[in-house]
């Protein structure tokens, strides 16, 4: 029996992201309620990581717009109360002080957070911080963690987008990033929080002030994800990490799951991401009205979605969307209910739920006639927000 089946380990899933960055998609939800890859949200990602390791029990905290959050993890992630295990929501509730959740876990990957607890465990650190292997010239782009050279394993400092770092003793060229995963001893992080919320000038922010304050006290330990071994991981997809914070990122995470050879495999069945989405029919896809043939190529296509006669390439479609005859969907990101109209040609888009494209229109084709119409234009992406018409 492993070290961590051994503890009782609680498991905290910080889901207070608002999202900012990822408007309009969480103009009504909030950021770990984004649906992701058709069937899934975001939070489903951490969930299924958390139970795939064995641990259920498990706290989510929530703050923004959370009522679709709440729904989804109290009627999708429902636990034996028989054998004492669940999985609850709970709201901020400022008890010690007018403060909210600070910081969100709403990364896509695969990791067996036990491998990591056992390493905390062995390790007799306070703190354990899992992180992730990136080139040096991106450090200014993370939080950054600078180890001991004589003990790799000990974190020496926390930078914040360092300009000049150091890299790491057995790779140079490389730096550890943070990855918002972390392992404490209960009465340790007790002590921290209740300490940090008296703490003039303190953000009171998981990763920019309760883990450096056990970085200065030499309590914190790394996990390097690179030795995390995931079941059923391939040599392509092994070790994939991707923050999907800004609309430019979790586009690209889509396309990274479209491609023949996904760089991000959802069909691994030995670790499985679990969710739920409703009653759906299979997809269909057959020839239009006028005989056009449905064709599809590199694209995931969820429970619900029909194709009539129209052309879907890698894009990914979410339940209940409907592309009709002659119309044109390509490199791009629908998700729930949304309509394409017969003739209709959508391109480098992402539309959110319900979105009506009506036949003939187009969007993405050319941002100028995208932008005088009042859509977002972003990242070379043109963006809709739920519920959004277009303008005539």
């Amino acid at each position: 029996m492993s070290s961590s089946a051994r503890k009782k380990v609680l498991a905290i899933v910080l889901a207070g992201g608002e999202g900012k960055r990822l408007m309009p998609l969480t103009a009504d939800r909030a950021k770990p309620a984004v649906p992701f890859a058709g069937i899934y949200r975001l939070i489903d990602f951490a969930l299924s990581n958390v139970v795939n390791s064995g641990y259920l029990k498990v706290v989510v905290l929530t703050q923004y717009k959370s009522h679709s959050l709440d729904r989804h993890v109290s009627q999708t992630w429902r636990m034996s109360t028989l054998l004492g295990n669940y999985v609850t929501p709970v709201p901020a509730q400022q008890r010690v002080g007018k403060h909210w959740y600070l910081g969100s876990a709403d990364h896509v990957y695969r990791m067996d957070f036990a491998q990591m607890v056992d390493q905390h465990v062995e390790s007799g650190a306070a703190c354990t911080v899992a992180a992730i292997r990136q080139p040096i010239e991106m450090a200014d782009q993370f939080g950054v963690i600078d180890v001991h050279p004589d003990a790799p394993s000990r974190i020496r400092d926390f930078l914040e987008k360092p300009t000049d770092p150091v890299g790491l003793p057995d790779s140079p060229g490389e730096v550890l990033a943070s990855m918002g995963n972390y392992v404490f001893d209960a009465d340790a992080l007790v002590d921290a929080v209740t300490r940090d919320a008296t703490t003039t000038g303190s953000k009171h922010d998981m990763g920019g002030d309760i883990v450096p304050a056990f970085v200065r006290r030499s309590q914190a330990g790394v996990y390097d994800y690179k030795d995390n071994v995931v079941p059923g991981a391939t040599d392509r997809d092994k070790g994939y990490w991707r923050d999907v914070g800004t609309l430019g990122s979790y586009y690209a995470a889509h396309m990274d799951v479209v491609s023949p050879l996904p760089v991000f495999n959802l069909y691994n069945f030995d670790w499985p991401i679990y969710t739920s989405y409703g009653p759906q029919p299979p997809v269909k896809v057959v020839q239009g009205s006028d005989g056009t043939p449905g064709v599809t190529d590199e694209a995931v296509l969820s429970p619900g979605v029909v194709v009539t006669g129209g052309q879907v390439r890698r894009s990914v479609l979410s339940p209940a969307c409907w592309v009709d005859s002659g119309a044109d969907v390509s490199g791009s990101v629908l998700l729930n209910g949304v309509i394409i109209g017969a003739g209709a040609v959508v391109c480098d888009a992402i539309l959110d739920k319900n979105v009506v494209v009506p036949a003939g229109a187009r969007i993405g084709v050319d941002p100028e006639e995208d932008l005088a119409r009042g859509l977002i234009v972003q990242d070379g992406l043109t963006v809709m927000g739920k519920d959004q018409q277009l303008p005539r």
